[in-house]
């Protein structure tokens, strides 16, 4: 049961992640730039999070936790949001998320070789489905090599922060976790924003979309995934995750109008397909 609780919080959690591009492309289009937008996210996320910790009564994390988790924002969350929207610059959309999609595959490497993890055909049968599958929904283009670097950079770093996510989260909620990452991502952010200049929203529709990506893009999906992580572990987790660009073009379509070629509903199939036997070895065991 706490197999299947966990497969659906991932799934949620990649959902949740997949509205982050659309979210950010209306916040965009009112006024806001990346650092202002990333600080607004991750600041507001951190008090609304503090405030629900004081509600549930949850102590603040602390000694080493607390800097494990502080890592994970200030440089986890901020080194790969920063490398992926810095690849975006250097390299088409397509080939940056294929790039950084690659991460199930560093993950389960890493697992491996740290946690001692154990692979079966069908784990394996999954991550080839989920990379097949996010190869044709990304339909990667070309790109120069500095693009290439910061993407394969923004999997590394992604990888590393999930890693370490997995010992972590042994010994803190998801709620603890959650406040701790956007409050030290928010503090990079910060300064970031003053250096650069702060680009506020021009509309009280730029505002509602930086609420709505605080919500359903950040303390939703980041909360539920690292509660689902602790249940199916950090492979399973990043495989369940290549759900979030198949989310992200539907939405593209619905509310852009962009098209949905036969090669990305493919992609799109072959991504659910590894959700599924992912699901059905995971309730077998």
């Amino acid at each position: 049961m706490n197999r299947i609780l966990g497969i659906l919080l991932i799934i949620i959690s990649a959902a949740g992640f997949g509205t982050l591009g659309i979210f950010g492309r209306f916040a965009y289009a009112n006024g806001l730039d990346i650092f202002t937008f990333l600080f607004l996210r991750f600041t507001i996320a951190a008090i609304i999070m503090t405030i629900l910790l004081r509600v549930r009564k949850e102590a603040f994390p602390r000694g080493k936790v607390l800097w494990q988790l502080v890592g994970m924002g200030a440089i986890g969350y901020v080194g790969q949001s920063y490398s992926y929207v810095s690849a975006v610059k250097y390299a088409s959309a397509g080939l940056v998320a294929l790039l950084l999609y690659l991460y199930p595959v560093i993950v389960a490497a890493l697992s491996a070789i740290f946690l001692k993890e154990r692979f079966n055909r069908w784990k394996i049968l999954a991550l080839a489905l989920a990379l097949v599958g996010t190869a044709l929904t990304a339909r990667p283009e070309g790109g120069s090599w500095r693009g290439i670097v910061l993407a394969l950079s923004a999997a590394v770093i992604y990888s590393g922060y999930i890693i370490v996510s997995a010992g972590v989260m042994k010994h803190v909620s998801a709620f603890q976790s959650s406040m701790v990452i956007f409050a030290s991502a928010g503090l990079v952010y910060a300064a970031l924003t003053i250096i650069n200049g702060p680009h506020l929203p021009q509309t009280n529709t730029g505002w509602v979309m930086v609420l709505g990506t605080v919500i359903f893009a950040t303390i939703v999906p980041v909360s539920t995934f690292l509660a689902g992580l602790k249940l199916v572990g950090p492979t399973n987790a990043s495989m369940l995750s290549t759900f979030e660009p198949v989310v992200t073009v539907i939405l593209a379509a619905i509310l852009f109008g962009e098209q949905l070629s036969a090669t990305s509903l493919l992609g799109g199939g072959l991504i659910l397909a590894a959700v599924i036997v992912l699901t059905r070895a995971e309730t077998q065991t």
